[in-house]
């Protein structure tokens, strides 16, 4: 697989915005975390993962994809979830939950995870995990729930008229996918950091109340990921049709790429605040090619929107070519793809089996 080098001018929070001081400690923690990642690697358990709502895209895999793989290739054990019941958070059914689930296996096999060295499970397919949410639950406040800005705004963009209970206790229910294999590392954005403080909370009230070292306090590896736009200006999304998905083939690409929005001035230059649409096409060949957006830029010139769009479906495709290889050939085999995840979902429930019975020891309530 290419090696990809995030360009030091890749804009990772929005223009004008002023990072916070909860942020920038993040930020301070989880660049030292890195450190410890890469002297001793094999101490981190990491628990990541997707709803199964469509096809993996580019801004999924430059986002946090190839992290996984990088993670898991350095040692840590990686546990990835493909959160099926997360789907119901924010809309009335689960569409083609069976061939989405599939297409989500096939997508982290593709880009090189491993399910020799990390599990790979369904969120419905380990009960133990969901029965960690009751107690789990009693540990945080109505109130505490109710403000916390992640669910504020998922709550906002929600598909459905009324707000469900499930998206009401998201950050409970994350908290138990985290907590129910004590994973102590967790890839998030800065979005994500409210729900991994329910979580950090959750940890440490049960801890106090129920005995020292049950769960680790797992903390945040905060992404670098790069702001790429979908095709049409606005943020790259399954539902919106405007991303390249990893399934997608040359011909498509060189379709989607050519319907890009960018502007109508000829000389081809990154200006992220100015050009944001012409800047992401910048930045997505750059990131393909292990260049900065700049040298992308400078080797185009004057010549145009044209010029740009060949670049960058070049820059994909050649990237993208390995990776469609992989998955092409595990497409054919759909069987095997039944069976990473079954294995996925054996070991998983041994694991949260294993930690729900340490918990009713703690809470005093095996009979």
């Amino acid at each position: 697989m290419n090696t990809t080098v995030l360009p030091s001018t890749v804009p990772t929070a929005v223009p004008g915005t002023v990072p916070s001081v909860v942020t920038t400690d993040a930020r301070a923690r989880s660049a030292a975390l890195e450190e410890e990642v890469l002297r001793s690697p094999g101490r981190f358990r990491v628990l990541t993962g997707d709803r199964p709502t469509g096809r993996l895209h580019l801004g999924h895999y430059f986002g946090t994809l190839h992290n996984r793989v990088r993670l898991q290739d350095l040692g840590a054990e990686l546990f990835v979830i493909v959160a099926d019941y997360q789907v119901l958070t924010d809309r009335d059914v689960a569409d083609d939950l069976p061939g989405h689930v599939e297409e989500l296996v096939l997508d982290h096999l593709a880009i090189g995870v491993d399910p020799a060295r990390s599990t790979i499970f369904a969120h419905s397919a380990v009960p133990a995990l969901h029965q960690l949410m009751l107690p789990f639950l009693s540990l945080v406040s109505v109130a505490e729930l109710n403000r916390n800005p992640t669910v504020k705004d998922e709550i906002a963009h929600s598909r459905q008229s009324a707000v469900s209970g499930l998206m009401f206790t998201y950050p409970v229910h994350q908290a138990a996918d985290i907590l129910f294999c004590k994973a102590n590392l967790v890839p998030v954005g800065q979005d994500q950091l409210p729900h991994l403080e329910v979580t950090r909370t959750i940890a440490r009230r049960f801890n106090a109340r129920y005995g020292e070292g049950v769960f680790p306090e797992p903390e945040a590896l905060l992404s670098d990921a790069p702001l790429l736009l979908g095709t049409d200006g606005t943020k790259m999304s399954k539902s919106r049709g405007n991303a390249v998905t990893l399934a997608a083939d040359a011909d498509e690409t060189a379709r989607l790429i050519r319907g890009a929005k960018t502007d109508s001035e000829r000389h081809i230059a990154y200006d992220p605040v100015r050009r944001p649409e012409v800047a992401s096409l910048l930045l997505l060949a750059a990131l393909c090619r292990g260049r900065t957006p700049e040298e992308v830029a400078a080797g185009i010139g004057s010549g145009g929107a044209a010029a740009l769009k060949g670049t960058v479906t070049e820059a994909v495709n050649e990237y993208l070519a390995p990776i469609r290889a992989r998955r092409a050939a595990y497409a054919r085999d759909r069987a095997y793809l039944r069976e990473v995840l079954r294995e996925g979902n054996e070991r998983a429930r041994a694991v949260a089996d294993a930690t729900l019975a340490e918990v009713r020891t703690v809470m005093n309530s095996r009979y």
